[in-house]
């Protein structure tokens, strides 16, 4: 009772700073889910094909892939802090340029990915390095799990806003969600700099060498599970951000939903993903075997839900096919984190997990292109490959994931 009653109260205690590290995730998200609604509308301002426009969504991402595995080794080394407050920084600068470049320039999309490029920098410092962070701030599991699942619940609720703000801002200016950005992050810079405080014991992390060989050492001990959970996470961002590009083409081009309506029809889908990964975090504690199997039946689910969409193109069933979807994804992040979070040490834990964010990062990258070219084929191959990717991650989290070795 007494050591319940003492991650009680240490959460209790860091409830702000909880607060202040979830708003990260969250303005991240919107830096680039933001964009999705509005993507049709640039296409039309800018003169740009969809899969021109499919590249201002990548190329955040793709920046990512390279820069986040660096980010979490400078974190690991002088500190998380440290990294996070110049890349909020960075990710506003980007922003700006990109909001600039749209507002007075007559041929803006060089850059506007530019600036995205930018924010991609931003965030490969920001929003991967709470992750570690969470870790180095708790000393229970149950406490880390419950505050990954509220970090990852952040991280989707910012998917589910995303839509609505991006639509009522571009309605009023279509570049306007540019400009909203370096406001978040000032917020954002504010809550870390005066309500995150830095562990008591933080010292100076391993040296570039002692890095190398701690990395070697951790990926010798457990690639079987980690390189599994870093695809998955991969499949799993490429499905969504493939399904929420297709979405978003379909509800404007064959149903004729714009602006708010259409922000609220693809909010319900990232609504579900929202309220999954809340409770998920909430139930799974410090259970590593209930987080494999709630990860392989979430990946199940959404796989599924793939696949059903080639029954009917009836909007009432569209929309809950992906309500489905987005539950079965939900379900999976936080455990996805969680297994990551606790399994490693803390003196390498910000380079593995942010070598995980960057594995997720190349799913972010790679759906809207992918879907972007596949929705001028017939609608089997984007159903075919989309469900493909869900079978492999569900057989690697079954085979793969074995908790009762990690212990």
């Amino acid at each position: 009772m007494g050591k319940q009653s003492q991650q009680t109260n240490e959460v209790h205690d860091k409830r702000w700073a909880i607060v202040s590290m979830a708003s990260i995730p969250l303005i991240m998200t919107l830096g680039n889910s933001m964009l999705i609604p509005v993507l049709p509308m640039m296409e039309q301002e800018l003169d740009i094909s969809k899969l021109q426009s499919s590249y201002i969504i990548s190329v955040y991402s793709i920046v990512g892939i390279f820069l986040i595995p660096i980010a979490g080794f400078l974190s690991d080394r002088y500190g998380r802090k440290n990294i996070i407050i110049p890349s909020l920084i960075i990710t506003a600068i980007g922003a700006l340029i990109a909001g600039w470049a749209s507002w007075k320039m007559q041929d803006a999309f060089l850059f506007i990915i530019i600036g995205r490029i930018l924010q991609g920098i931003g965030a490969s410092g920001a929003a991967p390095i709470v992750m570690p962070l969470v870790g180095d701030m708790f000393r229970s599991d149950k406490d880390i799990s419950s505050t990954l699942g509220i970090i990852e619940t952040s991280n989707t609720f910012g998917k589910v806003l995303s839509p609505v703000l991006g639509a009522v801002l571009a309605g009023m200016i279509w570049f306007l969600p540019f400009f909203s950005i370096p406001v978040f992050c000032l917020l954002s810079i504010l809550l870390i700099f005066f309500l995150v405080k830095k562990p008591k014991e933080e010292q100076e992390g391993p040296s570039f060498t002692e890095f190398k060989e701690n990395t070697k050492e951790v990926f010798k001990k457990h690639k079987r599970w980690l390189m599994a959970i870093f695809i998955i996470g991969a499949i799993l961002m490429f499905i969504l951000f493939g399904v929420l590009f297709y979405l978003s083409s379909m509800l404007e081009e064959v149903y004729n939903f714009k602006g708010i309506t259409k922000g609220l029809y693809l909010a319900v889908p990232l609504a579900a993903l929202c309220l999954a990964s809340f409770i998920t975090g909430k139930k799974i504690e410090d259970n590593l075997v209930m987080m494999k199997w709630i990860t392989f039946g979430g990946i199940v689910l959404a796989g599924s839900s793939i696949v059903a969409i080639r029954f009917s193109e009836q909007f009432v069933y569209l929309i809950v096919v992906f309500l489905f979807c987005g539950i079965g994804i939900g379900a999976v992040l936080p455990c996805l984190d969680s297994l990551i979070t606790e399994s490693i040490q803390k003196e390498i834990r910000g380079t593995i997990t942010s070598i995980y964010s960057s594995a997720r990062f190349v799913g972010v990258a790679g759906g809207p292109p992918a879907v972007a070219l596949l929705m001028k084929q017939d609608l089997t191959w984007l159903v075919s490959l989309l469900g493909f990717l869900a079978l492999i991650a569900a057989y690697l989290a079954f085979k793969n994931i074995k908790p009762e070795a990690k212990r």
